[in-house]
Protein backbone atom coordinates (compact mmCIF):
# COMPACT_ATOMS: atom_id res chain seq x y z
CA UNK A 1 0.00 0.00 0.00
CA UNK A 2 0.98 3.61 -0.36
CA UNK A 3 2.37 6.09 1.97
CA UNK A 4 -0.91 7.85 1.22
CA UNK A 5 -3.19 5.00 1.57
CA UNK A 6 -0.95 3.73 4.74
CA UNK A 7 -2.07 6.96 6.12
CA UNK A 8 -5.84 6.78 5.83
CA UNK A 9 -5.81 3.58 7.62
CA UNK A 10 -3.94 4.88 10.42
CA UNK A 11 -6.39 7.54 11.04
CA UNK A 12 -9.31 4.94 10.26
CA UNK A 13 -7.30 3.19 13.25
CA UNK A 14 -7.18 6.52 15.16
CA UNK A 15 -10.90 6.76 14.90
CA UNK A 16 -11.95 3.59 15.08
CA UNK A 17 -9.96 3.07 18.33
CA UNK A 18 -11.53 5.30 20.96
CA UNK A 19 -14.93 4.12 19.71
CA UNK A 20 -14.20 0.67 21.11
CA UNK A 21 -12.30 2.06 24.30
CA UNK A 22 -15.64 4.03 24.71
CA UNK A 23 -17.78 0.25 24.50
CA UNK A 24 -15.49 -1.88 25.92
CA UNK A 25 -14.54 1.12 28.72
CA UNK A 26 -18.38 0.52 30.03
CA UNK A 27 -17.11 -2.86 31.55
CA UNK A 28 -13.05 -2.71 31.53
CA UNK A 29 -11.06 0.59 31.12
CA UNK A 30 -8.58 -0.39 28.61
CA UNK A 31 -6.18 2.55 28.09
CA UNK A 32 -6.92 3.90 24.46
CA UNK A 33 -3.29 3.47 23.14
CA UNK A 34 -3.95 -0.98 23.94
CA UNK A 35 -6.33 -0.68 20.64
CA UNK A 36 -4.28 1.44 18.81
CA UNK A 37 -1.33 -0.67 19.07
CA UNK A 38 -3.23 -4.13 18.88
CA UNK A 39 -5.17 -2.51 15.83
CA UNK A 40 -1.88 -1.55 14.05
CA UNK A 41 -0.66 -5.49 14.55
CA UNK A 42 -3.77 -6.52 12.79
CA UNK A 43 -3.23 -4.46 10.04
CA UNK A 44 0.31 -4.71 9.82
CA UNK A 45 2.32 -7.28 7.44
CA UNK A 46 2.27 -9.98 10.17
CA UNK A 47 -1.62 -10.54 10.30
CA UNK A 48 -3.23 -8.27 7.22
CA UNK A 49 -0.80 -7.16 5.27
CA UNK A 50 -2.38 -4.19 4.21
CA UNK A 51 -0.21 -1.37 6.02
CA UNK A 52 3.19 -0.15 4.38
CA UNK A 53 6.03 1.65 5.59
CA UNK A 54 8.11 4.80 4.30
CA UNK A 55 9.88 8.02 5.05
CA UNK A 56 6.57 10.19 5.67
CA UNK A 57 4.95 7.97 8.01
CA UNK A 58 8.36 7.04 10.36
CA UNK A 59 8.61 10.38 10.47
CA UNK A 60 5.13 10.97 11.89
CA UNK A 61 5.33 8.43 13.79
CA UNK A 62 8.54 9.84 15.55
CA UNK A 63 6.94 13.60 15.71
CA UNK A 64 4.22 11.21 17.75
CA UNK A 65 6.55 10.10 19.97
CA UNK A 66 8.54 12.92 20.67
CA UNK A 67 4.68 15.01 21.19
CA UNK A 68 3.91 12.14 23.79
CA UNK A 69 7.02 12.74 25.48
CA UNK A 70 6.51 16.65 25.25
CA UNK A 71 3.08 16.18 26.95
CA UNK A 72 4.72 14.54 29.74
CA UNK A 73 6.97 16.75 30.15
CA UNK A 74 4.59 19.55 30.37
CA UNK A 75 2.36 18.30 32.88
CA UNK A 76 5.15 18.16 35.25
CA UNK A 77 4.71 20.52 38.31
CA UNK A 78 7.89 21.75 39.62
CA UNK A 79 6.00 22.30 43.37
CA UNK A 80 4.91 19.13 43.29
CA UNK A 81 8.00 17.51 41.98
CA UNK A 82 10.87 18.45 44.91
CA UNK A 83 11.72 17.70 48.39
CA UNK A 84 12.12 14.46 49.66
CA UNK A 85 9.32 12.86 47.19
CA UNK A 86 11.94 13.65 44.31
CA UNK A 87 14.50 12.40 46.22
CA UNK A 88 13.13 9.63 46.94
CA UNK A 89 12.45 9.15 43.04
CA UNK A 90 15.71 9.76 42.13
CA UNK A 91 16.94 6.89 44.53
CA UNK A 92 14.68 4.49 42.89
CA UNK A 93 15.12 5.25 39.89
CA UNK A 94 19.17 4.59 40.31
CA UNK A 95 18.75 1.92 41.82
CA UNK A 96 16.53 0.35 39.39
CA UNK A 97 18.96 0.61 36.90
CA UNK A 98 22.06 -0.35 38.43
CA UNK A 99 20.30 -3.76 39.32
CA UNK A 100 18.87 -3.71 35.39
CA UNK A 101 22.30 -3.22 34.35
CA UNK A 102 23.35 -5.60 36.48
CA UNK A 103 21.14 -8.66 35.84
CA UNK A 104 21.26 -7.60 32.03
CA UNK A 105 24.38 -7.63 31.45
CA UNK A 106 25.01 -11.05 33.68
CA UNK A 107 22.30 -12.57 31.43
CA UNK A 108 23.31 -11.48 28.25
CA UNK A 109 26.37 -9.77 28.42
CA UNK A 110 27.21 -5.66 28.29
CA UNK A 111 26.90 -5.09 24.59
CA UNK A 112 22.84 -6.09 24.87
CA UNK A 113 22.72 -5.89 28.16
CA UNK A 114 22.79 -2.24 28.48
CA UNK A 115 19.97 -2.07 25.97
CA UNK A 116 17.99 -4.80 27.97
CA UNK A 117 18.91 -2.68 31.42
CA UNK A 118 17.84 0.69 30.73
CA UNK A 119 14.39 -0.38 28.68
CA UNK A 120 13.83 -1.76 32.06
CA UNK A 121 13.90 0.72 34.18
CA UNK A 122 11.41 3.27 32.05
CA UNK A 123 8.20 4.48 33.26
CA UNK A 124 5.53 5.06 30.27
CA UNK A 125 4.54 8.55 32.42
CA UNK A 126 2.57 9.89 28.93
CA UNK A 127 0.53 6.80 28.68
CA UNK A 128 0.03 6.76 32.59
CA UNK A 129 -1.12 10.39 33.07
CA UNK A 130 -3.85 10.57 30.63
CA UNK A 131 -4.94 7.40 32.67
CA UNK A 132 -5.16 9.13 36.13
CA UNK A 133 -6.41 11.95 35.03
CA UNK A 134 -9.27 10.17 33.49
CA UNK A 135 -9.81 8.50 36.51
CA UNK A 136 -9.70 12.34 38.50
CA UNK A 137 -6.17 11.19 40.51
CA UNK A 138 -3.66 13.62 38.45
CA UNK A 139 -4.15 16.25 41.25
CA UNK A 140 -4.00 14.05 44.13
CA UNK A 141 -1.64 13.32 46.68
CA UNK A 142 -1.37 9.90 44.78
CA UNK A 143 -1.22 11.93 41.31
CA UNK A 144 1.24 14.23 42.29
CA UNK A 145 4.19 11.07 44.20
CA UNK A 146 3.29 8.95 40.83
CA UNK A 147 4.29 12.23 38.77
CA UNK A 148 7.02 12.51 40.49
CA UNK A 149 8.47 8.71 40.31
CA UNK A 150 7.32 9.00 36.13
CA UNK A 151 9.26 11.63 35.64
CA UNK A 152 12.17 10.48 37.19
CA UNK A 153 11.43 7.37 35.33
CA UNK A 154 10.50 9.02 31.77
CA UNK A 155 13.49 11.68 32.26
CA UNK A 156 15.78 8.84 33.41
CA UNK A 157 16.05 7.02 30.73
CA UNK A 158 16.34 9.30 27.95
CA UNK A 159 19.67 10.76 30.16
CA UNK A 160 20.73 6.95 30.13
CA UNK A 161 20.48 6.63 26.66
CA UNK A 162 22.67 9.72 25.97
CA UNK A 163 25.16 8.10 28.17
CA UNK A 164 25.19 4.54 27.29
CA UNK A 165 23.49 4.10 23.81
CA UNK A 166 25.53 7.03 21.80
CA UNK A 167 28.58 4.97 20.62
CA UNK A 168 30.97 7.72 22.18
CA UNK A 169 33.10 7.61 25.06
CA UNK A 170 31.42 8.03 28.39
CA UNK A 171 33.73 11.39 28.92
CA UNK A 172 32.63 12.53 25.43
CA UNK A 173 29.00 11.75 26.35
CA UNK A 174 29.40 13.58 29.39
CA UNK A 175 30.49 16.86 27.48
CA UNK A 176 27.65 16.73 25.41
CA UNK A 177 24.87 16.54 28.06
CA UNK A 178 26.66 19.11 30.17
CA UNK A 179 26.44 21.07 26.75
CA UNK A 180 22.78 20.12 26.58
CA UNK A 181 22.08 21.15 29.72
CA UNK A 182 23.75 24.75 29.58
CA UNK A 183 21.78 25.31 26.77
CA UNK A 184 18.39 24.03 28.43
CA UNK A 185 19.39 26.43 31.84
CA UNK A 186 19.78 29.32 29.50
CA UNK A 187 16.58 28.08 27.62
CA UNK A 188 15.01 28.14 31.38
CA UNK A 189 16.18 30.99 32.56
CA UNK A 190 14.58 32.88 29.61
CA UNK A 191 11.73 31.44 29.84
CA UNK A 192 11.06 32.51 33.93
CA UNK A 193 12.17 36.11 32.83
CA UNK A 194 9.48 38.56 33.28
CA UNK A 195 7.24 38.98 29.60
CA UNK A 196 6.26 42.75 28.34
CA UNK A 197 2.51 43.17 28.81
CA UNK A 198 1.80 42.53 24.90
CA UNK A 199 2.78 38.91 25.05
CA UNK A 200 0.07 37.83 27.27
CA UNK A 201 -2.49 40.42 25.26
CA UNK A 202 -1.20 38.63 22.22
CA UNK A 203 -1.60 35.23 23.44
CA UNK A 204 -4.77 35.70 24.51
CA UNK A 205 -6.33 37.95 21.19
CA UNK A 206 -4.98 35.53 19.29
CA UNK A 207 -5.95 32.39 20.97
CA UNK A 208 -9.11 31.73 18.88
CA UNK A 209 -7.97 33.11 15.24
CA UNK A 210 -6.36 32.13 12.94
CA UNK A 211 -3.15 33.57 14.02
CA UNK A 212 -2.48 31.04 17.27
CA UNK A 213 0.48 32.97 18.37
CA UNK A 214 0.84 30.58 21.27
CA UNK A 215 0.55 27.07 19.54
CA UNK A 216 3.12 28.68 16.89
CA UNK A 217 5.40 29.45 19.80
CA UNK A 218 4.76 26.12 21.76
CA UNK A 219 5.80 24.45 18.45
CA UNK A 220 8.74 26.57 17.85
CA UNK A 221 10.29 25.57 21.21
CA UNK A 222 9.63 22.18 20.77
CA UNK A 223 11.40 22.31 17.14
CA UNK A 224 14.31 24.52 18.51
CA UNK A 225 14.59 21.89 21.28
CA UNK A 226 14.50 18.71 18.78
CA UNK A 227 17.35 20.33 16.64
CA UNK A 228 19.53 21.43 19.50
CA UNK A 229 19.41 17.80 21.13
CA UNK A 230 19.81 16.50 17.12
CA UNK A 231 22.59 18.94 16.44
CA UNK A 232 24.60 17.94 19.86
CA UNK A 233 23.76 13.61 18.53
CA UNK A 234 21.85 13.27 21.67
CA UNK A 235 18.08 11.44 21.18
CA UNK A 236 15.33 13.95 20.43
CA UNK A 237 13.69 12.51 23.38
CA UNK A 238 15.56 14.44 25.63
CA UNK A 239 14.70 17.67 23.45
CA UNK A 240 11.10 16.60 24.25
CA UNK A 241 11.11 16.76 27.47
CA UNK A 242 13.04 19.98 27.90
CA UNK A 243 11.01 21.48 25.38
CA UNK A 244 7.48 20.51 27.70
CA UNK A 245 9.51 21.67 30.91
CA UNK A 246 9.95 25.09 29.04
CA UNK A 247 6.72 25.41 27.37
CA UNK A 248 5.22 25.08 31.26
CA UNK A 249 7.36 28.22 32.50
CA UNK A 250 6.62 30.25 29.78
CA UNK A 251 3.21 29.75 29.66
CA UNK A 252 2.38 30.11 33.17
CA UNK A 253 4.91 32.04 33.57
CA UNK A 254 3.73 35.18 31.23
CA UNK A 255 -0.07 34.11 30.59
CA UNK A 256 -1.71 31.79 33.46
CA UNK A 257 -5.11 33.07 32.11
CA UNK A 258 -4.60 31.42 28.89
CA UNK A 259 -2.36 28.73 29.38
CA UNK A 260 -5.36 25.65 30.19
CA UNK A 261 -6.28 26.62 26.52
CA UNK A 262 -3.16 26.76 24.80
CA UNK A 263 -2.67 22.83 26.19
CA UNK A 264 -5.75 22.11 25.08
CA UNK A 265 -4.74 22.97 21.54
CA UNK A 266 -1.59 21.97 21.71
CA UNK A 267 -3.16 18.15 23.34
CA UNK A 268 -5.38 18.34 20.16
CA UNK A 269 -2.97 18.35 17.79
CA UNK A 270 -0.94 15.64 20.31
CA UNK A 271 -3.65 13.09 20.70
CA UNK A 272 -5.98 13.76 18.09
CA UNK A 273 -3.21 12.85 15.04
CA UNK A 274 0.46 12.56 16.35
CA UNK A 275 0.64 10.53 19.28
CA UNK A 276 -1.83 7.78 17.85
CA UNK A 277 0.67 7.42 14.85
CA UNK A 278 3.00 6.46 16.68
CA UNK A 279 1.04 4.12 18.62
CA UNK A 280 -0.29 2.56 15.23
CA UNK A 281 2.81 2.38 13.55
CA UNK A 282 4.19 0.69 16.90
CA UNK A 283 1.89 -1.92 16.16
CA UNK A 284 2.00 -2.16 12.56
CA UNK A 285 5.92 -2.34 13.09
CA UNK A 286 5.62 -5.36 15.81
CA UNK A 287 7.57 -8.15 15.24
CA UNK A 288 4.60 -11.23 15.46
CA UNK A 289 5.66 -13.76 13.79
CA UNK A 290 9.23 -14.15 15.54
CA UNK A 291 7.40 -13.66 19.11
CA UNK A 292 4.56 -16.40 18.17
CA UNK A 293 7.58 -18.15 16.74
CA UNK A 294 7.37 -20.20 19.85
CA UNK A 295 10.26 -21.42 22.65
CA UNK A 296 12.41 -19.15 24.45
CA UNK A 297 10.95 -15.95 23.06
CA UNK A 298 7.71 -16.49 23.87
CA UNK A 299 8.94 -17.37 27.50
CA UNK A 300 11.22 -14.14 27.35
CA UNK A 301 7.69 -12.28 27.36
CA UNK A 302 6.40 -13.12 30.88
CA UNK A 303 10.08 -12.87 32.22
CA UNK A 304 10.48 -9.10 31.09
CA UNK A 305 6.86 -8.64 32.38
CA UNK A 306 8.07 -9.82 35.66
CA UNK A 307 11.37 -7.94 35.36
CA UNK A 308 9.35 -5.12 35.08
CA UNK A 309 8.19 -5.20 38.36
CA UNK A 310 10.97 -6.44 39.92
CA UNK A 311 13.68 -4.01 38.58
CA UNK A 312 11.44 -1.24 38.44
CA UNK A 313 8.42 -1.42 40.26
CA UNK A 314 10.39 -3.30 43.88
CA UNK A 315 12.31 -0.01 44.53
CA UNK A 316 9.75 1.94 43.83
CA UNK A 317 7.42 0.55 46.67
CA UNK A 318 10.28 0.60 49.12
CA UNK A 319 11.27 4.25 48.82
CA UNK A 320 7.40 5.57 47.88
CA UNK A 321 6.35 8.12 50.52
CA UNK A 322 6.00 6.69 54.06
CA UNK A 323 2.47 8.82 54.44
CA UNK A 324 1.19 5.92 51.93
CA UNK A 325 -0.72 3.54 52.77
CA UNK A 326 -0.01 -0.15 51.88
CA UNK A 327 -2.73 -0.50 49.19
CA UNK A 328 -1.55 3.06 47.66
CA UNK A 329 2.33 1.75 47.50
CA UNK A 330 1.48 -1.07 45.37
CA UNK A 331 -0.76 0.78 42.99
CA UNK A 332 2.23 2.99 42.77
CA UNK A 333 4.48 0.12 41.95
CA UNK A 334 2.28 -1.25 39.15
CA UNK A 335 2.12 2.52 37.37
CA UNK A 336 5.68 2.88 37.74
CA UNK A 337 6.31 -0.57 36.28
CA UNK A 338 4.08 0.38 33.18
CA UNK A 339 6.40 0.91 30.12
CA UNK A 340 6.22 1.80 26.59
CA UNK A 341 7.02 4.47 24.66
CA UNK A 342 10.72 4.34 25.78
CA UNK A 343 11.37 0.86 25.33
CA UNK A 344 10.13 0.94 21.53
CA UNK A 345 12.50 3.72 21.01
CA UNK A 346 15.75 2.16 23.18
CA UNK A 347 14.96 -1.55 21.23
CA UNK A 348 14.49 0.06 17.96
CA UNK A 349 17.90 1.73 18.52
CA UNK A 350 19.24 -1.80 19.46
CA UNK A 351 18.06 -3.38 16.19
CA UNK A 352 19.14 -0.41 14.28
CA UNK A 353 22.60 -0.84 15.83
CA UNK A 354 23.09 -4.72 15.07
CA UNK A 355 23.16 -5.53 18.49
CA UNK A 356 19.65 -6.45 19.65
CA UNK A 357 17.96 -9.34 18.00
CA UNK A 358 14.72 -8.99 16.19
CA UNK A 359 13.00 -11.82 18.30
CA UNK A 360 14.19 -10.54 21.89
CA UNK A 361 13.08 -6.85 21.22
CA UNK A 362 9.27 -7.93 19.99
CA UNK A 363 9.47 -9.95 23.45
CA UNK A 364 10.24 -6.72 25.38
CA UNK A 365 8.08 -4.73 23.62
CA UNK A 366 5.71 -7.16 23.45
CA UNK A 367 5.78 -7.32 27.43
CA UNK A 368 5.59 -3.77 27.41
CA UNK A 369 2.67 -3.63 25.81
CA UNK A 370 0.93 -6.23 28.13
CA UNK A 371 2.21 -3.84 31.23
CA UNK A 372 0.17 -0.82 29.79
CA UNK A 373 -2.80 -2.93 29.71
CA UNK A 374 -2.72 -4.88 32.84
CA UNK A 375 -0.62 -2.51 35.61
CA UNK A 376 -2.87 0.86 35.07
CA UNK A 377 -5.72 -1.21 35.56
CA UNK A 378 -4.83 -3.37 38.78
CA UNK A 379 -3.50 -0.10 39.82
CA UNK A 380 -6.71 1.81 39.66
CA UNK A 381 -8.55 -0.80 41.03
CA UNK A 382 -5.97 -1.23 43.94
CA UNK A 383 -6.83 2.68 44.53
CA UNK A 384 -10.42 1.83 44.13
CA UNK A 385 -10.33 -0.16 47.41
CA UNK A 386 -11.21 2.42 49.80
CA UNK A 387 -13.74 3.74 52.75
CA UNK A 388 -16.50 6.11 52.42
CA UNK A 389 -13.71 8.57 54.18
CA UNK A 390 -11.05 7.52 52.12
CA UNK A 391 -13.05 8.41 49.46
CA UNK A 392 -14.16 11.92 50.72
CA UNK A 393 -10.28 12.56 51.55
CA UNK A 394 -9.85 11.69 47.73
CA UNK A 395 -12.50 13.99 46.25
CA UNK A 396 -11.03 16.43 48.68
CA UNK A 397 -7.67 15.91 47.48
CA UNK A 398 -8.99 16.43 43.35
CA UNK A 399 -10.12 19.62 44.18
Amino acid sequence: MSQSGTLVLIMTIAVLAPLLAYGIGRWLPVPLAIFEILLGVLVGPDVLGWAGDGQVIDTLSNLGLAMLIFLAGYEIEFDKVRGDTLKRSLAAWGTSLAVALGVATLLSGWSKGVYVGTALTSTALGTVLPVLRDAGELRSRFGSVMMAFGAVGEFGPIIAMALLLSGRSPGRSAAVLAAFALLTAGAVWWAMRPRPPWFSRVIARTLHSSAQFAVRLVVLLLAAMLGISGALGLDILLGAFAAGLLTRLVLHGAAPESAGAVLEKVEAMGFGFLVPVFFVVTGIEFDLDALLSGGRVLLLLPVFLLLFVLIRGLPVYVLAPPDLVRRDRRALTLFASTALPLVVAITTIGVDDGILPTDEAAALVGAAMVSVLVFPLAGLRLRGERTPAERAVRQTESW
